[in-house]
């Protein structure tokens, strides 16, 4: 009574068939496959170290303001 017998799984995938059609299942299908290829290809693009890493850009605070920008801050007031 717990376990389903060969009939009951002829019944489930006629049902399905009929709901479904066989367009769009093997429609469905081919677009599962095209996601796992997707994600294959995107792992192995993951494991491959960059080539060239960008540069960091670094900001020097020790550096004085410009006379320009002392300038502007000075004519206010």
């Amino acid at each position: 009574m717990g376990s389903l017998s060969i009939w009951h799984w002829i019944v489930v995938i006629a049902i399905v068939l009929l709901l479904f059609g066989r367009g769009k299942i093997s429609d469905l299908m081919g677009d599962v496959a095209q996601g796992i290829k997707a994600f294959k290809k995107g792992m192995q693009d993951d494991e491959k170290p960059a080539e060239k890493p960008e540069p960091v850009k670094t900001i020097d605070h020790g550096t004085q303001p410009s006379a320009a920008r002392s300038d502007v801050g000075s004519k206010v007031g």
